[in-house]
């Protein structure tokens, strides 16, 4: 009688012991600050540390405060124009350095491109004021320019990364058939690569929305009078003092960049 054949063990991590106990302990040292500033946003009283019942009364103090309007505005302004600049230029850049055959120097290119990924953001953040204070002093421009500028480009790296995913991972049978039926480069790309890429296009523009959007230090750096974001705003509230108003904008503000982390997911993950 032939013997069965042996059982297979697969190893996994979730079978170590004392695994669970610290995803567990993970997730709480994560997320239970968020949570608790979740809850005390709605608390009714102003106490930042004692809870005194359910209310809405901060969101509607923060939604009729004429400066946390001003800072959104700016945000937003400054987050959509960043997204836009640094996710052209990043198509761009990941076109360039993924379709055509490797060439000496390609490595370097990639990690010049990811260089605002390593280097720590307030070295960044100096390096982009001193330029922007020549360029002021021989301009005499304060506009919102250079916080676009300088958010874009921070974000070119955030916005690379997906885009560039993609295209390695794309099949170039639809592009070479386009080009034996005769198409040209442009008619190629615009009806063929573009339409393919644009979910990450889109993922890549999220991303740099939200990193745009919650930046605080080269903001802190760029930003001239009167162009408060909404993070520097709520900075600047800090130092002043603990108001639970802030709790309600953080809250509003993570919950808009979860939504757009969420579509970032959804909108780069693979189908079979």
């Amino acid at each position: 009688m032939a013997e069965a054949p042996a059982r297979i063990h697969r190893f996994s991590v979730a079978d170590l012991p004392g695994f669970k106990t610290v995803a567990l302990v993970v997730f709480v040292a994560l997320y239970a600050p968020i949570l608790t500033l979740v809850v005390y946003s709605f608390n009714a009283g102003d106490s930042p540390s004692q809870w005194q019942g359910w209310s809405l009364d901060w969101y509607r103090l923060a939604w009729q405060n004429d400066q946390v309007k001003s800072a959104t505005a700016v945000s937003l302004k400054v987050a959509f124009a960043a997204a836009i600049l640094s996710t052209a230029l990043a198509t761009f850049a990941a076109l360039g350095t993924t379709r055509r055959k490797a060439f000496p120097g390609q490595t370097f290119i990639y990690v010049m491109i990811n260089q605002p990924l390593m280097v720590p953001e307030i070295v960044t953040a100096v390096a982009l004021l001193l330029v922007f204070a020549m360029v002021k002093q021989a301009t005499g421009y304060n506009g919102l320019g250079y916080l676009i500028l300088a958010h874009s480009a921070f974000c070119v790296p955030f916005a690379y990364l997906p885009i560039r995913a993609r295209l390695e991972g794309m099949d170039l049978t639809l592009e070479t058939a386009a080009s034996d039926l005769y198409a040209s480069s442009w008619q190629t790309f615009r009806r063929v690569t573009l339409p393919l890429l644009m979910p990450a296009i889109l993922a890549g523009a999220m991303l740099a929305f939200v990193t745009s959007l919650d930046d605080v230090v080269i903001t802190e750096f760029i930003k001239s009078p009167g162009q408060d974001t909404l993070p520097t705003y709520m900075l600047g509230q800090l130092r002043r003092a603990m108001k639970p108003d802030v709790n309600a904008i953080s809250t509003a503000l993570l919950g808009v960049t979860l939504i757009l982390l969420s579509s970032f997911f959804l909108l780069s993950k693979k189908k079979d």
